[in-house]
């Protein structure tokens, strides 16, 4: 499965396009649509020349296969494609170590239609320890996802 238009639109508007490279919230140098890293497994440098919104967008595509793959390998039940897009937003944004160790994974593969599964979203809003208010509105938002 490959993620669809509104698992792309979400992680594109939470991620936002930034053409130079910058420092997330954690100081890790990011370009783009949240990149950290480029498919050669080069990490992003703040010496990185900048994007257009064309590079950067394919740029996500071709890393999202990545995060598709392991959000595939790691849920063992069936899941439609809202599922799939949320959960590969959330793994985009978090890594796939954090979803295979978190109770939302354990939720998902009991019972991918468990309403509680919107709650174990929710509780991944933090960076560095500290809750952040894009973080909260983004879980909220791919919780949304999932169920629709």
């Amino acid at each position: 499965m490959n993620i669809g238009k509104k698992g792309l639109m979400l992680i594109k508007k939470y991620e936002g396009f930034y053409p130079k490279p910058y420092l997330d919230p954690i100081g890790i140098p990011t370009i783009g649509y949240g990149a950290t890293y480029y498919p050669n497994k080069v990490k992003v440098t703040m010496k990185d020349k900048s994007l257009t919104e064309k590079e950067a967008s394919e740029l996500l595509v071709q890393m999202l296969k990545v995060y598709e793959n392991q959000v595939a390998l790691l849920v063992t039940k069936p899941i439609n494609q809202s599922q799939f897009d949320a959960l590969v937003s959330f793994t985009y944004n978090l890594g796939a170590t954090n979803l295979s160790h978190s109770t939302l994974l354990k939720k998902v593969n009991k019972n991918p239609n468990d309403k509680s599964i919107a709650d174990e979203f929710i509780k991944w809003n933090r960076a560095g320890g500290v809750v952040l208010n894009g973080l909260t509105k983004r879980r909220k938002d791919e919780a949304i996802l999932y169920f629709s």
